[in-house]
């Protein structure tokens, strides 16, 4: 994306520093706009809010391919969080190692959403696919898997295991990437490592 900067005012180090800040901590656009102007810089808490919404979803999508493999044993869950004032049921799916598969906001606990949550994972190129899949009590997951399997796009020999509590890879300690859910598409911390390295050369070239 060779434009990607084109008639920015600000370097793009500077507009990239600021979006891996925002995505990686717990930080709003005001406390990035002091922050810039600590470091002698004068930029709006609206500009970096615009860079945000242009520039996170083409990071997220120029992370996935140096992603690594994910192993084949998955914990699925949900929580509640906010997302612009309304409560919404977060989804996400993760590795025994506790790497981030996927995760998707969705205003309903269902069947549809848990399946939903299923074919994401499932579609992603660096996920391998499930040998166990680890679950509460939640029937909707269920439902989802048979319904899954019976369409050939889960593997016949997976299992499921249920478990009343949330299994201890998954910490929902409100980690940046769950935090900032608001916009469209969110940058998973095992992704955020990756920004200042050859995303960002192919970014600013």
């Amino acid at each position: 994306m060779t434009d990607a900067f084109k008639w920015r005012h600000y370097e793009p180090k500077i507009i990239l520093t600021c979006i891996s800040w925002y995505l990686r901590y717990s930080l709003s656009y005001r406390n990035l706009e002091e922050m810039m102007t600590e470091c002698g810089l004068s930029v709006d808490h609206s500009t970096i809010f615009r860079w945000a919404q242009r520039y996170a979803p083409e990071l997220y999508e120029r992370c996935r391919p140096h992603l690594k493999q994910t192993n084949n044993s998955w914990r699925l869950d949900e929580t509640c969080v906010t997302v612009r004032g309304k409560w919404m049921y977060l989804y996400r799916a993760v590795d025994s190692t506790g790497q981030t598969c996927e995760f998707l906001a969705n205003e309903t606990r269902n069947t549809r959403a848990a399946k939903r949550i299923f074919r994401q994972v499932l579609g992603r190129s660096n996920v391998t696919a499930p040998r166990v899949i680890n679950v509460d009590k939640n029937p909707f997951y269920i439902d989802a898997e048979r319904n899954l399997e019976r369409k050939g796009t889960l593997p016949d020999h997976c299992k499921r295991r249920q478990s009343a509590g949330i299994p201890r890879q998954m910490s929902w300690e409100r980690p940046a990437q769950e935090r900032v859910t608001s916009m469209s598409d969110r940058i998973p911390e095992s992704h955020l490592d990756l920004i200042e390295g050859p995303i960002v050369a192919t970014l600013a070239t």
